[in-house]
């Protein structure tokens, strides 16, 4: 079985890395912008499909994951921040706040069967003081993450809950559910693994 991970993030890597089965990886170039009237569900399922088929043409003999996540807080979606000015101000709204997360995931066959789904999770985060939240910043620059946090770092000393089925939403790449679409498409992980 040839794996391809359509993602350059090296925190799914290091996720799909656990799994024990060998795999590519390469980043696929894909427009993030959000349709008009799409759900945050939508949006992530639509991507993660997305990034799988723009790599299928150039690696036609492989199995494709695409993943894509989100964040929602008031009902708006919140990208990546990629400034430390805009972390802060993303953490600083989240601040005693619950924030949705959303990650959709796309299994793609050789053959160009699409199995997808979109995995929810939820963050409660504590009541951070200015200085807390710039110190964070300071000391994670988590620039390039949905909510402006790493959950695997010091991200974890924002929350005061955390509610879904697996703690790998958070990074990026819901193992759990990966799984289940692998064996749903006749897979077995386990029996791959080295």
């Amino acid at each position: 079985m040839k794996l391809l991970l359509a993602s350059g993030s090296p925190y799914r890597r290091a996720l799909l890395e656990r799994l024990r089965i060998p795999f590519e990886y390469a980043s696929p170039d894909v427009d993030e912008t959000p349709l008009a009237n799409e759900t945050p569900q939508e949006y992530v399922v639509r991507l993660a499909r997305d990034k799988a088929e723009a790599l299928a043409t150039q690696y036609q003999d492989y199995w494709i994951i695409g993943s894509d996540q989100t964040c929602v807080l008031n009902g708006e979606i919140c990208g990546k921040p990629g400034s430390e000015e805009k972390a802060i101000e993303q953490l600083t709204a989240c601040s005693g706040q619950k924030i949705s997360f959303y990650t959709g995931l796309c299994l793609a066959s050789p053959r160009g069967l699409k199995h997808t789904l979109c995995e929810p999770f939820a963050v409660y985060f504590r009541n951070l003081s200015p200085q807390e939240i710039r110190r964070y910043v300071e000391l994670e620059k988590p620039l390039d993450c949905a909510g402006s946090f790493k959950v695997e770092g010091l991200g974890i000393t924002l929350f005061e809950q955390l509610e879904g089925r697996d703690f790998n939403t958070l990074i990026g790449l819901p193992m759990i559910a990966l799984v289940d679409l692998m064996r749903y498409a006749g897979m077995s992980p386990l029996l791959a693994a080295e």
